[in-house]
C-alpha cells in the first residue's frame, strides 16, 4: 500500500497542478529514503519544466523532457497539492516548489519510497523489468496462463510479482482471487485458462472499480487533496478473518504466502 490504483489516483490529483509548470525550487528536509535522494538533485530541478505526469507499474513518473523524477510511495507515502507557505509536519520529507505558488510536498512516515532522478526512465533499473500494466490489452487470461507454466508455487505469489504483471499489490491479489474462485495457495501450473480468463477479468474489474473509489484508504494513504479513498468498503474479504464469507458464510480464514497475508474461504476458493 499504495497500490496500482492509489498511485493512478495520486497521478490524476496532481497532474492538473504541475504540468506544463516550473520547478523553482526544492526542499529536502531528510534524503534518507529507501534510496537516498542525490545530494545535488534540488538544484539539478530548477527551471525544469513538467511536461507530462505518467505511471509505470506504482511509480510516478515527473516528465521533464530531458528526463524524468521517479516517484515510488512505499508503504505509508503520499504527494500532496499544498501552497509555498504551507508549515511542514514531522514526516514532510521533500517540497517541489513550482511557479504557481504550488508545492507539491512528498509525506512518508516510514520512508520506503524513493525519489530518483533518470533521463531515460523506463530503462532504469526498477523499471525496465515490470511486467505488463493489468489495465492494458497485453493482460489477459492467456497470458497468465502462459506465464503460469513454469510457476509451481502459489497463484498469489505469481500475481505479486511485479515481472509478471505490474503493479498489483496484497490487497488487490486476496480480492481478485476471491471474486474469481482461486485459492491463493493454488499452484499456479495446475490452473485451466479458462479460469485465468476469469481471474484476468476480475482483476481488471476491481482495479477499474477502485479507482473510480478513489482508492483503498486503510491507514496511510491519502489522495493529493488530503482525503481518503473509498474503496475500503468494497472489500469482501481482504483484512476479514473471522467474519462470515459474503459468497457462502462460511469463516473466512488466513493465512500466509510469501510472508504476505492471504485471506480466504475455503468453500468458495479451489
Amino acid at each position: 500500500m499504495p497500490e496500482l490504483p492509489e498511485v493512478e489516483i495520486t497521478k490524476f490529483g496532481i497532474a492538473p497542478h504541475i504540468t506544463q509548470r516550473t520547478i523553482e525550487g526544492m526542499i529536502v528536509r531528510n534524503p534518507k529514503l529507501r534510496w537516498p535522494i542525490p545530494s545535488r538533485l534540488a538544484t539539478q530541478m530548477v527551471g525544469r519544466k513538467v511536461v507530462e505526469v505518467t505511471r509505470r507499474a506504482k511509480y510516478l513518473m515527473l516528465d521533464t523532457g530531458s528526463g524524468s523524477l521517479i516517484v515510488h510511495l512505499g508503504m505509508t507515502g503520499s504527494l500532496r497539492i499544498l501552497t509555498h507557505n504551507a508549515p511542514p509536519n514531522q514526516h514532510d520529507h521533500v517540497d517541489i516548489l513550482f511557479d504557481n505558488d504550488v508545492c507539491l510536498r512528498y509525506r512518508d512516515p516510514r520512508r520506503f519510497g524513493c525519489i530518483l532522478w533518470s533521463r531515460h526512465p523506463l530503462r532504469h533499473r526498477l523499471l525496465r523489468n515490470l511486467g505488463p500494466e493489468p489495465l492494458s490489452d497485453a493482460f489477459n487470461g492467456a497470458f497468465l496462463y502462459h506465464a503460469a507454466r513454469r510457476r509451481p508455487g502459489p497463484v498469489k505469489g505469481m500475481l505479486m510479482s511485479s515481472s509478471v504483471v505490474s503493479g498489483i499489490g496484497n490487497i488487490y491479489a486476496n480480492e481478485a482471487l476471491f471474486a474469481a474462485g482461486i485459492h491463493p495457495a493454488r499452484c499456479a501450473n495446475r490452473i485451466s485458462i479458462h479460469r485465468y480468463h476469469r481471474l484476468a477479468s476480475e482483476i481488471k474489474h476491481l482495479l477499474r472499480g477502485a479507482i473510480e473509489a478513489g482508492g483503498t484508504t486503510l491507514r496511510d494513504f491519502r489522495k493529493a487533496d488530503g482525503k481518503p479513498g473509498f474503496f475500503r468498503f468494497s472489500l469482501k474479504i481482504y483484512g476479514r478473518e473471522g467474519e462470515p464469507c459474503p459468497g457462502c458464510g462460511r469463516t473466512i480464514r488466513r493465512g500466509t504466502t510469501q510472508q504476505r497475508s492471504n485471506f480466504y474461504c475455503s468453500q468458495c476458493q479451489k
